[in-house]
């Protein structure tokens, strides 16, 4: 672990590597913030982000050219939202984003790896909390944006009508054009039965909220209906939403040997979407959609039954600005506690699950040797 005093204090925003990406987890405002408490904002060109660049620097940032976060100086904090590109192969920073790597899904071994070959630090916004709670996540657009294409693939399938997935997707410019998307598409007049797991959570709220709005009869569930599943009520509904943060491993919500032709269920949508984790809980499928292709058909047993997956694990880029506003909010205040984050417990918390996901990723580098030499 790097020693936080030595940092110069400068907080780099990277341009995001995923071409589909267009959050920003800064804003001017909070830049301008950062910049009169004595940090050094740099942000590098991006000809996607929802922010132009001019915006940045009008309040005194530096702006310099993309992917340039990997000459920084060392001390330097990168930050970003989703994956790093795959070079280079020793990372010396320290890093704030959306890794995806504690819980073992693909390629985490090597992501590991890397920063601990050139000493560099992962402070994972997933695991910054206080009171064993999160502190900052994108979501409520999440769970609005997961539950609106949701609406809108079923209101297709009722209609027969062009779906409009099939077209592929691209961002909205704000909530209210998908809004009138949603009810452009309701040529049926039907209003489905929807099921929300984690309906309490930040994105079960955006996703009650966007189909209340739109007149589907909503029924939520917590941990509480997860522990023993009642697999005849789930199933009897037209669409279901999983926002259930899993930590752990769960009874599957829906399996394969569920989807029976008798049962009404015709679509799902993944928010929570962690494929590539054993914790998964809906295992019918085992990689992501994404915007060319935002879902995928799944069978049942019989091969008779099939339901549509909508498992988009960036969900709210397709409402960019108002995702950016609220989350670069929630950040800012630790964004101003870095250059103490040793005191701070949402930053140890997050320092403390990298820790550990070293260890064990350590761990099972000296027992792997060992297994395969008793075969």
């Amino acid at each position: 672990m790097k020693n936080p005093n030595l940092a110069k204090n400068t907080i780099w925003l990277r341009n995001e590597y995923r071409a589909t990406e267009r959050r920003t987890p800064l804003l001017p405002g909070g830049a301008a913030d950062l910049i009169n408490e004595g940090y050094e904002v740099v942000v590098e060109r991006s000809g996607k982000r929802i922010i132009r660049n001019s915006a940045f620097a009008a309040v005194g940032c530096h702006i310099v050219d993309s992917g340039s976060w990997r000459d920084a100086p060392e001390n330097t904090i990168i930050l970003g939202l989703k994956e790093l590109p795959h070079k280079p192969a020793r990372l010396k920073n320290t890093h704030i984003y959306f890794a995806h790597a504690y819980k073992k899904q693909n390629g985490w071994y090597d992501l590991l790896s890397r920063f601990r070959a050139g000493d560099g630090n992962l402070l994972d916004i997933e695991y910054m909390a206080k009171d064993n709670n999160r502190v900052v996540a994108f979501g409520y657009w999440a769970g609005y944006m997961g539950a609106a294409l949701a609406l809108i693939h079923w209101n297709n399938k009722q209609a027969g009508d062009v779906r409009y997935l099939d077209n592929g997707l691209l961002p909205f410019n704000n909530a209210a054009l998908l809004n009138k998307t949603i009810k452009n598409t309701g040529f049926s007049g039907n209003k489905p039965k929807v099921l929300i797991i984690g309906a309490q959570g930040r994105s079960g709220k955006g996703a009650v909220e966007i189909m209340q709005s739109h007149g589907a009869k909503v029924t939520c569930w917590g941990r509480d209906k997860t522990r023993h599943i009642d697999r005849a009520a789930l199933l009897n509904h037209d669409i279901l939403i999983n926002c259930a943060y899993i930590k752990n491993k769960v009874p599957a919500f829906l399996r394969r040997q569920d989807l029976m032709n008798n049962t009404r269920l015709s679509v799902v949508a993944d928010v929570s979407c962690d494929p590539f984790s054993s914790f998964n809980p809906i295992p019918l499928y085992h990689d992501t959609t994404s915007w060319d292709k935002p879902y995928q058909k799944v069978s049942g047993a019989d091969s008779q039954k099939t339901i549509d997956i909508i498992a988009i694990d960036n969900l709210p880029s397709l409402l960019p600005r108002e995702a950016s506003e609220e989350f670069a909010e929630l950040l800012l205040p630790y964004l101003m506690t870095l250059k103490d984050r040793q005191h701070d417990p949402v930053w140890t918390a997050a320092q403390d699950s990298f820790d550990k996901a070293v260890a064990l990723m350590e761990y099972d580098r000296q027992e792997l040797p060992a297994i395969h030499a008793a075969e």
